[in-house]
Order: C-alpha cells, then sequence, then structure tokens
C-alpha cells in the first residue's frame, strides 16, 4: 500500500536534535564540578547504575513491545477491511439480480443499485477513518510536543487535518443519507444501520433472496466487528501507569549516567599515565599532549553519557509515539490511503466511472 514508509536516521537525528543537546549539558555539568571544581567525590558507583540500566532495559523493552503489539493489531485489523470490502462488493455486482424480482430492473437501473451500495460503503470508510483521526486527551501531549509538531509539518500531512469530513463523505451519500448520519454520534455506524435497512428493502422487492441476503448481512456484521476492533484501540489507551513510571524511570537512569560513568573514564586516564611515565621523552610535544589528554580523560565521558542517554530516550520515545497507531503519527497504520486503495480496488470491480486517482504523498510518507 506505500512505496516509502521509514525513518531515516538523519529524520531521528532532527527529530531528536533538542534531546541531544541536553543529554550533551547533562553530562557537562558533572565533569566541570569533578574535573574543573574539583569535586572528586561526587560520582556514583557504577555497580547500582547498571542494575538500574537493566531494569530501565526491560521496561522500556515491555513497553516497546506492548505498544508494537497494538499497531500490529490495527494493521491486521485493516487487513481484515481491505480483504472484507472485497468479498461485499463481489456479493453487491453478483447477488443483486432480476432473478426472483417482483419489478424487472433495466441493466442502469442494477447498476445504480450497485453504485449506491458500494459508495455507501467507501462512506463507511470515510466516516471511520475520521473516527479514529479524532484526537484523545491521551494522544494531545504527542502531537502538541515542539519536535513532533514540527517534524509533522516539514515532512508529511495528515488528511483529515485538512479537509472536512462533511465534504470528503458527501459525495458517496444521497442527501437524506447524508443529513440522516450528521444527525447522530458515531456516524460509521449509522451508515452501516442504513446499509443494513437498504438490503432488506432489496430483499423485499425480490433483488436478493433470503440465502443471498443472510450472506450479505453478515458481512455487515464483519464490518461492526472490525470498526469495534478499531475503535478498542483507539479508545483505550496504554495504561498510563506503565507508560508514566517508564518516562520517570528512563529519565532517573538519564540524570544519574554521566554521575556513573565518570569514574571509569577517570581510571582510563590514569592508566594512560602509568604507560607515559615509563616513557623516557616526557619533553616532547606529543607527549605532553598525550600527558593533558590523560589528565582530562573524564570529559571523553559527556558524548558516550549522551550517546548511552540518546539510545535509551528515544527507544522509550519509539514506544510512547507508536502505542497509538491511528492519531497520525508518521509511522502509524497508513489508514487514509489504505481507504482510498480500497476505494479504487471495488470501485473499479463495479465498473464504476469517475474513480480517484491515488493520493500523492509528502515526502513519499504514507498516511
Amino acid at each position: 500500500m506505500y512505496t516509502r514508509r521509514i525513518f531515516p536516521v538523519r529524520g531521528v537525528i532532527r527529530w531528536t536534535r533538542r534531546y541531544i543537546f541536553l543529554f550533551l549539558f547533562l553530562g557537562l555539568v558533572p565533569v566541570v564540578l569533578f574535573d574543573v571544581v574539583g569535586l572528586k567525590w561526587l560520582h556514583v558507583p557504577w555497580l547500582p547504575l547498571g542494575a538500574l540500566a537493566t531494569a530501565v532495559a526491560f521496561i522500556v523493552g515491555f513497553k516497546n513491545n506492548a505498544s508494537y503489539d497494538r499497531l500490529w493489531e490495527a494493521r491486521k485489523i485493516w487487513g481484515g477491511i481491505v480483504n472484507a470490502s472485497r468479498s461485499w462488493t463481489i456479493m453487491v455486482k453478483d447477488f443483486i439480480t432480476n432473478d426472483h424480482a417482483k419489478k424487472i430492473r433495466t441493466e442502469v437501473e442494477l447498476q445504480g443499485i450497485k453504485r449506491e451500495l458500494v459508495h455507501r460503503h467507501v462512506a463507511w470508510l470515510t466516516a471511520l477513518r475520521y473516527q479514529l483521526r479524532k484526537d484523545k486527551p491521551w494522544e494531545m501531549h504527542l502531537k502538541e510536543k515542539k519536535s513532533n509538531k514540527e517534524f509533522r509539518e516539514a515532512h508529511y500531512r495528515v488528511c483529515e487535518d485538512e479537509l472536512s469530513i462533511e465534504n470528503e463523505i458527501k459525495p458517496y451519500l444521497p442527501d437524506e443519507d447524508y443529513k440522516a448520519i450528521f444527525s447522530k454520534g458515531n456516524q460509521a455506524s449509522q451508515i452501516l444501520g442504513i446499509q443494513s435497512r437498504r438490503l432488506k428493502e432489496l430483499m423485499v422487492d425480490g433483488l436478493i433472496e433470503d440465502f443471498r441476503h443472510m450472506e450479505m448481512a453478515n458481512m455487515l456484521v464483519e464490518f461492526y466487528t472490525l470498526q469495534g476492533k478499531s475503535e478498542r484501540i483507539k479508545n483505550f489507551p496504554y495504561p498510563r501507569q506503565f507508560a508514566t513510571l517508564n518516562y520517570l524511570f528512563v529519565w532517573i537512569f538519564i540524570i544519574l549516567l554521566p554521575f556513573g560513568i565518570m569514574e571509569g573514564f577517570e581510571t582510563i586516564g590514569d592508566h594512560i599515565l602509568e604507560d607515559l611515565a615509563s616513557h623516557e621523552s616526557r619533553t616532547s610535544f606529543g607527549h605532553m599532549v598525550q600527558e593533558f589528554i590523560a589528565k582530562h580523560f573524564v570529559w571523553f565521558s559527556i558524548p558516550f553519557s549522551a550517546l548511552i542517554s540518546w539510545v535509551f530516550h528515544t527507544m522509550e520515545a519509539i514506544g510512547e509515539n507508536t502505542e497509538n497507531p491511528f492519531e497520525g503519527g508518521p509511522n502509524d497504520v497508513p489508514i487514509t490511503d489504505m481507504s482510498r486503495g480500497i476505494e479504487i480496488d471495488i470501485r473499479q470491480l463495479i465498473d464504476d466511472t469517475d474513480i480517484p486517482e491515488p493520493y500523492v504523498w509528502k515526502n513519499d510518507i504514507v498516511m
């Protein structure tokens, strides 16, 4: 369904650049106090910090697994919608005939009925994706986060944020149906209800007989099931107690990390000084440079602590940005593109006209 849906390295660096500078600053402060001010006691033993790092790694891994499970389940649900939509269209195409009709319809009239049912299904897809794109309170802090907001504005677009559901859904419904669904709360459910009522009318007119009506009604039940599964993921967030504690533990580790690795780098510098002391050419320029570096080797802990902090924080952020697979992030399920793909597919199955083109996406990031 998409040509390129990646998160390149430079994109990750751009996305997290503010935190990179923060981690460098957090690594700099203790080193200045340790090496410049002379507070040599200012360090944390690595053993308890290593135990904390192990615990944080397990917690981050647990959250990322749970977030990925939510994303993968959402993708499977929409894969089911793709398959069920094709099955529904085949039934519409082949089941609606004059074989048992009380009043014989022309081919043009039959085609109009088929087109009506398929277009109403496209309206259901449109209503469902708009409902899934609506912002929930637990999603807003991610959308409004400055790094996420900047990345979205620079690299991709979300159609549901730019186009109204009323304008998008109007071409697929008669005026009566259009007014009826927007007078109720859940537009997608109302459309399926109208679809069910229309099937009953077709059965009464003899355009579909009982068995075929039952099969098509079962497909509507399947659509309700898939819609309910999507709404379950959308309306029930990743448990906040896990998310909040995970975030807190990661930051405790990030703050303590520079204090834990300074002593190790200081020890490496002392070993270098011991090796230099055994050399005879102690007055050479190269020797003096090496001696200066060895005496201040603790400063190398800054980039290393920033790198480790960046890895832990980025993994936590990836899990946080993956837990809501319908909110409109760059790596969410591309339900807008999938809906357009389904529309093109099923309208071609009934030889419909004026079929829309696939969406053209900004930077090939498919939504």
